[in-house]
């Protein structure tokens, strides 16, 4: 059994600054040994210095448990000032323009909340492959400074609170007449967003900040090999078009002055529904994965990639014949581009439900990505369970059918709508995610596999050689 030792800062083994600490794989002995050795000179330092006794010196520390108390009670805490904050808020403004100034306020901070979101959720996935043994920094080519859970999980608690916090102020000081400061408040979270993203000090994960942006690099211009990474990537951005989408008409909004304003709502205008820039940016991470799918056959002459490609290609006259409602009259679309619309979403969620269960993933037998390395509460309930591949696939197949049908512009007004069936597409690809990567871990394992049998193969057949010609080794 292995477990993670965090290497002391005077051992020789110095990481870089700004960089986490590196972890190194120990066997248990190594452990117990470092673990003494690391309370034992705390002891010898504070009896040199005629300091507190070992006793009153642990005293002094707070639990971890009471740490995480005092936490989670500072986060209700905040969350109930906002929320009271915001409904005291909303309830100041006339009922004809609450919906839609809520509207756009979620326009602007919606696309942040499921950036969070997604983030949490990729957090657990990576706590479950640690607690299974599954090493995702092989799978992902990472380095020994990428992030963990806990520290994925750090960066969504501050996009957790940054983010509505930024909305709060944006609702109050809107309600109080200062419309000039809540104007303000989305474009110095986006400015804050991208900077933090691309900034180029040796600080905030500067390790990880750089491999994601390259590997978006990758998926933008694929001129060199695809790695898993690059379309594991990808695939997760098809499930987020909505959020670029509303990312850029927030942009496009902040860009022609338009923020905390709601008279545009009424009618069409540059960044309105009628807009030619939503189909195209919805369908960008189609073409983006598309063309990753080319590239593929171009480099291992796989049919199957050919066929990968047609799967994302089903998406693009689903995006463009919903936003035709807006160009033609309501006759042409309700007798004519409706019906073909439902066929193409009937195709899409089709395919693409048979492509997750027969080739992303791999369900010949109960998945051992549940399956800890310790006894835990979340193995015993998941794992070897026949009701966890009944829920996946049956999930899986009704929001494929919801998210092809929140790509259509029938829900575009209704927010909270679009946003919850925006939510369930990020937490059907996190249920996704179990399965891929499992699937792509056995894979390497196999070839593993197979590579050693054939060294021993080999191997033997040197030795028979050498001994038929009585060689001494």
């Amino acid at each position: 059994m292995f477990v993670g030792v965090t290497i002391p800062a005077t051992s020789p083994h110095l990481r870089k600054s700004g960089s986490r600490p590196v972890v190194y794989d120990l066997d248990e002995h190594e452990v117990e040994t470092g673990v003494e050795e690391s309370l034992m000179h705390p002891m010898e330092d504070d009896d040199s210095k005629g300091g507190a006794s070992p006793v009153s010196s642990a005293v002094m520390m707070p639990s971890p448990i009471l740490l995480w108390r005092f936490k989670v009670l500072l986060f209700l805490i905040w969350g109930f000032i906002c929320c009271k904050i915001g409904w005291d808020s909303v309830m100041r403004m006339s009922a004809d323009k609450r919906d839609l100034f809520l509207y756009e306020a979620f326009l602007y901070f919606n696309p942040l909340l499921l950036a969070a979101l997604m983030v949490w959720l990729w957090g657990i996935n990576l706590w479950f492959f640690a607690q299974g043994g599954v090493n995702y920094a092989k799978i992902f080519d990472l380095d020994q400074n990428h992030l963990t859970h806990r520290e994925i999980w750090k960066c969504a608690t501050w996009m957790t609170i940054i983010v509505p916090t930024s909305m709060t102020a944006y609702i109050y000081l809107y309600s109080h007449g200062e419309v000039s400061y809540a104007a303000s408040q989305p474009v110095l979270l986006y400015a804050a967003a991208v900077m933090v993203l691309i900034f180029p000090f040796d600080i905030f994960y500067f390790s990880s900040r750089y491999y994601f942006l390259r590997t978006l690099w990758r998926i933008l211009f694929p001129l060199q090999a695809i790695s898993f990474a690059d379309f594991f990537l990808a695939d997760i951005l098809t499930s987020m078009a909505k959020v670029f989408s509303d990312l850029e008409r927030s942009v496009c909004r902040m860009v022609h002055r338009q923020v905390a304003t709601i008279a545009w709502l009424e009618a069409d205008s540059v960044c309105g529904s009628h807009s030619v820039a939503i189909p195209f940016v919805l369908v960008l991470p189609y073409l983006f994965r598309l063309n990753q799918c080319l590239r593929q056959y171009k480099d291992t002459g796989e049919k199957t990639t050919l066929l990968n490609a047609l799967k994302y290609s089903t998406a693009v006259p689903v995006i463009f014949l919903s936003a035709l409602k807006y160009h033609v009259f309501p006759d042409r679309w309700t007798n004519f581009y409706r019906p073909l619309w439902l066929f193409s979403s009937v195709v899409n969620s089709s395919y693409s439900f048979y492509w997750d269960v027969n080739r992303d993933w791999d369900l010949s037998g109960f998945t051992r990505i549940f399956k800890f390395n310790k006894p835990h509460l979340f193995s015993r309930m998941l794992h070897g369970r026949r009701w966890v591949y009944f829920w996946v696939i049956g999930s899986n197949l009704v929001l494929r059918c919801t998210w092809t049908y929140k790509l259509s512009a029938h829900l575009r007004h209704n927010y909270l709508t679009v946003f919850t069936i925006a939510a369930l597409e990020i937490f059907r690809r996190f249920q996704w995610i179990f399965f891929r990567v499992e699937n792509e871990w056995n894979r390497m394992n196999s070839k593993s596999h197979s590579h050693i049998s054939v060294n021993e193969i080999s191997n033997d057949e040197k030795e028979k050689l050498l001994h038929s010609f009585n060689y001494s080794v």
